[in-house]
């Protein structure tokens, strides 16, 4: 299997191909919901998620996945960084796989490198603990983030105070974690309290955790909550009458609850009740431990007096007090409050999972959500009650300024459905005719958006900007809040009205997968790239943006890809091709020519195109049954490349095995109209095939002797040869998380270092090690990419 995998890395396609996998997961809870008597306006939930961020993007990173999960109302669960960096737990957990498996998006919150940032990647909290991080309390989050401005990077595994402040500012609802601090015996004298009962007094946010630690006083703690205005109830589990507040390892304390819940839902609605009636405490759902792990509450009363006896005796107060007791309660447990620890923590963050899975389905289907901005901060921008989104709509076009790079393509809401029957194991694939369980996730995609958000990504020194179209729909305004929230420029995003644009709606994608996320069925909706042609926009788009590169997906129509692209050389632009897949991508070689007819070297309307394998035998074909092969033009520069006898040639510069399937031969046969073509072959690396013109320093160089396929024999005045190069795959991937956008993520760093003057040859193994990066990460672009920025600057000093 992993080696199937590994085969599609860099074929794997994207929104609108009819062959991509995809990786996404999102569970379907089946239960019937009951009516509620809440207002909807999920449209406008959905907008303000992205859009209230404004100026914070400058001092808190949300990662792209969270950011992406808030936008398309996906449940999120917050998790603290000072379970890993400050706890003594281990790092077998598994808390973010918890969360996944019940259909959450885990977002763990940290301070990295003096960054506040929520959604940290395992290797980016790995980075953190490795940094001797400081305990992050709301308290120290201005410190550890201005000094991080200065220059003092300062890792902080925050705290549930410091990580409530951070997700309720990304928008975040529901929070999981291990025991609440509280107040400690004696603290009506010492008033040792808690940040976290404070916090818990002044920012919204759903937090589930097995009550207090044991050793507070839970009596005073519960008082103190009161006092503060937290709602503060426990999960029953089925018992009725009286329910314990938990007691942390116990689940029962002695002291009553003050309120009791019996399922997720009720949660569910009640952190959402909460948040449409603007009231900014939070709430705490005490969540008891599971049974087979609890320790009698009587037996474990006895070790918290010895325990807290001793630290008065040996002064250990203040901020020593708490590891001291933890300290002595695992030894005189014998170790079992170890395995307790980890159970209840298990236990809360899937139970935060099922709040937030709730939370989502009920927005979902519009039964609960807030009449106002969902979040309000002070200093961010509030709603526009009369577009009914905070989202910056685009105008006509205002483009004014130049971009090194234009994309001209699609992008789309991606669906995806994953195969989670019963039977996965043995039966992967779903059954037909009949209607199958599924984790069901949706992102945003498209091939367009993927390629310039990676070129973005990767240089920080290159302007990008995408040109595509929306509709006036709710999809719409999630895919440009996504845009602008990754920082990408959208004022060439075109969003045409129903008024003058009837039936036109933004471009979805479906795809159903198999178990292991392999795709069985693919279903596109790119009508809106089809149906609406617009060649004026575009004419004003590339005169205004002077692009070094401009790159069009295949998503157009033939007839619009050829416009795109003569509109890019009369602008003097490099012109590249992305195939889509292998049904769209032979809209290049279109039965009309005529007028529309492709330019052949040295005048090629097309200088690099990026197709798998498959792609360019349908360009191939495509090219042969329109009758682009019997152009006198083209047999001219076919002649020139001298190719009697190359099979030979063929097999030592590829292989006998693709020799045999005809790579090389369909590849030189397009050159003409494409000088440059790099197909993508997936675990086999990438073969790269270019025209040489005469003055090429190539020819000349010893270094590229081996990998001068032909030279001109016949005295042609631009062919100097053919330059044919097998590049091996950078790294054999067994870690795979998703194939979505991993050829994108390829193209659009290999152009973001043409544009600033790189050669091809130089940057194919920065290009594949992005798509690796890609491969390894659950979005369609990796958040990673500018680790390889000084890399790809590197190059183009070689170059």
């Amino acid at each position: 299997m992993n080696a199937l995998r590994r085969s599609c890395a860099l074929a794997g396609r994207r929104s609108g191909s009819a062959n991509r996998p995809f990786s996404a997961s999102r569970a379907l809870c089946a239960q019937p919901i009951p009516t509620r008597s809440f207002s909807t306006s999920r449209r406008a939930l959905q907008a303000s998620t992205l859009g209230r961020l404004g100026g914070l993007k400058e001092i808190l990173k949300v990662s792209e996945e969270v950011t992406d999960a808030l936008a398309t109302n996906k449940p999120v669960v917050a998790l603290e960084s000072t379970i890993y960096t400050h706890g003594a737990l281990g790092d077998d957990l598994n808390l973010e796989g918890i969360v996944r498996r019940h259909g959450g998006v885990p977002a763990v919150v940290g301070i990295l490198e003096g960054v506040p940032t929520v959604g940290l990647l395992p290797e980016q909290v790995t980075r953190m603990i490795e940094g001797s991080p400081k305990k992050a309390s709301r308290r120290d989050l201005a410190y550890l983030a201005g000094m991080g401005s200065l220059g003092h990077k300062i890792n902080g595994g925050t705290t549930i105070s410091g990580t409530m402040v951070l997700a309720r500012l990304a928008g975040i609802r529901v929070f999981g974690t291990g025991g609440l601090g509280g107040v400690h015996r004696g603290g009506h004298e010492s008033f040792d309290i808690s940040a976290d009962l404070t916090e818990l007094g002044r920012t919204r946010m759903a937090v589930i955790s097995s009550g207090c630690k044991g050793f507070l006083d839970i009596p005073r703690t519960l008082e103190y909550l009161e006092t503060q205005g937290v709602h503060v109830s426990t999960f029953a589990d089925g018992r009725t009458n009286n329910v314990d507040f938990p007691a942390f390892w116990a689940r029962d304390s002695g002291v009553r609850s003050p309120s009791v819940v019996e399922s997720e839902e009720q949660a569910a609605a009640i952190t959402l009740a909460q948040e449409r009636l603007n009231i900014e405490s939070g709430l705490l759902f005490a969540n008891p431990i599971p049974e087979e792990y609890s320790i009698p509450r009587r037996e474990m009363d006895a070790i918290i007096e010895q325990a807290v006896l001793e630290s008065t005796q040996q002064g250990a107060t203040g901020n020593a007090n708490t590891p001291f007791i933890l300290k002595r309660i695992r030894e005189l447990t014998n170790g079992r409050s170890v395995p307790a620890n980890k159970a209840l923590v298990q236990a809360n963050v899937e139970r935060a999972a099922k709040i937030a899975v709730a939370i989502s389905r009920f927005i979902e289907e519009g039964q609960v959500t807030s009449s106002k901005l969902v979040y309000q901060i002070p200093s961010l921008r509030p709603v526009d009650h009369k577009r009914d989104s905070t989202v910056q709509m685009p105008k006509e076009t205002e483009v004014t300024s130049k971009a090194d790079i234009l994309v001209a393509g699609s992008v789309a809401i991606d669906l995806s459905c994953d195969y989670a029957g019963e039977d996965a194991l043995e039966n992967p694939s779903p059954h037909l005719h009949t209607s199958n369980p599924a984790h069901i996730g949706q992102s945003i995609g498209g091939v367009g958006r993927n390629v310039a958000l990676a070129a973005h990504r990767v240089s920080q020194r290159t302007k990008v900007r995408l040109c595509s179209m929306i509709g006036d729909d709710l999809a719409g305004s999630t895919v440009l809040a996504s845009l602008q929230s990754c920082g990408m420029d959208t004022s060439c995003i075109r969003q045409l009205s129903h008024e003058r644009h009837p039936g036109s709606r933004t471009a979805q994608y479906v795809s159903v997968n198999d178990a292991y996320k392999n795709l069985v069925l693919a279903m596109a909706d790119m009508d809106i790239f089809t149906a609406h042609s617009s060649p004026s926009y575009w004419n004003a788009a590339i005169a205004a943006s002077k692009p070094e590169w401009l790159v069009v997906d295949a998503n157009w129509t033939h007839r619009d890809i050829r416009a795109w692209m003569q509109a890019g050389k009369r602008s003097q632009a490099k012109v590249a091709f992305e195939p889509v897949s292998k049904e769209k991508s032979t809209r290049l070689f279109g039965a009309s020519k005529g007028l529309e007819g492709l330019g052949i070297f040295p005048n090629a309307t097309v200088d690099i195109a990026t197709p798998n394998q498959y792609e360019l035998a349908a360009m191939h074909m495509a090219a042969q049954q329109n009758e682009y092969l019997d152009d006198l033009r083209w047999w001219d520069i076919i002649d020139a490349f001298g190719m009697k006898g190359a099979r030979d040639r063929f097999v030592k510069l590829t292989s006998a095995s693709m020799t045999d399937d005809g790579i090389p031969q369909q590849a030189i046969q397009l050159l003409p109209y494409i000088p440059t073509i790099l197909t993508k072959l997936g675990s086999h690396g990438s073969l790269l095939t270019m025209i040489l013109k005469k003055d090429d320093s190539r020819l000349f160089d010893s270094a590229y002797e081996p990998f001068i396929l032909t030279r001109c024999l016949n005295n042609h005045p631009d062919v100097g040869g053919v330059y044919m190069r097998l590049f091996p795959p950078v790294e054999q991937v067994d870690d795979i998380v998703s194939v979505n956008g991993v050829g994108d993520t390829f193209l659009g760093v290999l152009v973001a270092g043409l544009a600033q003057g790189g050669k091809t040859e130089d940057l194919i193994d920065i290009a594949q090690r992005a798509a690796v990066l890609t491969l390894r990460s659950p979005q369609s672009v990796s958040e990673n990419l500018g680790e390889l920025e000084s890399e790809l600057h590197a190059s183009l000093h070689q170059s």
